[in-house]
């Protein structure tokens, strides 16, 4: 059975690194003792050493220690056995290139379809979909599809802004590029906003936090979905 979080962001202003998480996430990895963590993705161009160290200083704090892909010869092996993984924010373009130069696409994909626990933030989170279409990130490098995990059956814009209706800024909001999304694609995609995740159980995938989420599908007004919502027939 599916177990997911898929957490818009990783860090809430004014907060440290997972901590308005922590609580779901001790619940979550409860019967983990460790945790694989994928740090690909390389937030601000960091090491993959420095993401590591940064992941496993917030696990800590509820006992579950983190060991980084990067340090086992054979990551295949490594995604088999893992009790629980996380796959960290940063570029998407980069993480989905190194999951298939690498390639584990597939087999993190059926991993998590098979039960181990999942948690994704930003980046993390973009790949939990269908496509990574929907990204915020620059395409600072090409990667050999834009295909992801699909765990769930639509796609996300984590991250999610509404206009700022005070700005002097007239360039597109995140609202307008998705409609540029849906005038070639007709994945639903959802705009989750800062705090807020998906809760993935079995079949079910669940709204928590306490915002609500905007739900775009095309050629369709978007629609406001309150936290508690029942996406699993979101399709």
């Amino acid at each position: 059975m599916k177990s997911i979080i898929i957490a818009s962001t990783s860090t809430l202003h004014g907060g440290s690194y997972l901590e308005y998480l922590l609580p779901t996430l001790k619940q979550h990895f409860a019967n983990c003792k460790s945790i694989l963590f994928i740090p690909f993705a390389r937030p601000g161009g960091i090491t993959h050493d420095e993401y590591t160290e940064k992941a496993a200083a917030a696990f800590a704090t509820i006992n579950i220690a983190v060991k980084g892909i990067h340090e086992f010869e054979n990551t295949e092996s490594a995604i088999k056995n893992a009790e629980g993984i996380f796959t960290g924010g940063g570029n998407t373009f980069l993480l989905v290139t190194q999951l298939y130069q690498q390639n584990i696409m597939k087999l993190l994909s059926e991993t998590v379809k098979n039960g181990t626990p999942y948690l994704g933030t930003s980046a993390g989170s973009n790949i939990c979909g269908l496509s990574m279409q929907t990204t915020n990130d620059m395409p600072i490098v090409y990667p050999p599809s834009f295909q992801t995990l699909g765990l769930i059956p639509f796609n996300l814009n984590p991250h999610y802004l509404d206009p700022e209706t005070q700005s002097k800024h007239m360039g597109e909001t995140r609202e307008t590029r998705i409609k540029e999304f849906h005038a070639f694609n007709s994945i639903p995609v959802l705009g989750l906003r800062e705090g807020s995740w998906l809760e993935v159980k079995g079949s079910r995938i669940t709204l928590k936090g306490d915002l609500s989420a905007r739900l775009f599908l095309k050629n369709q007004n978007p629609e406001e979905l309150a936290t508690e919502s029942d996406l699993s027939n979101l399709n």
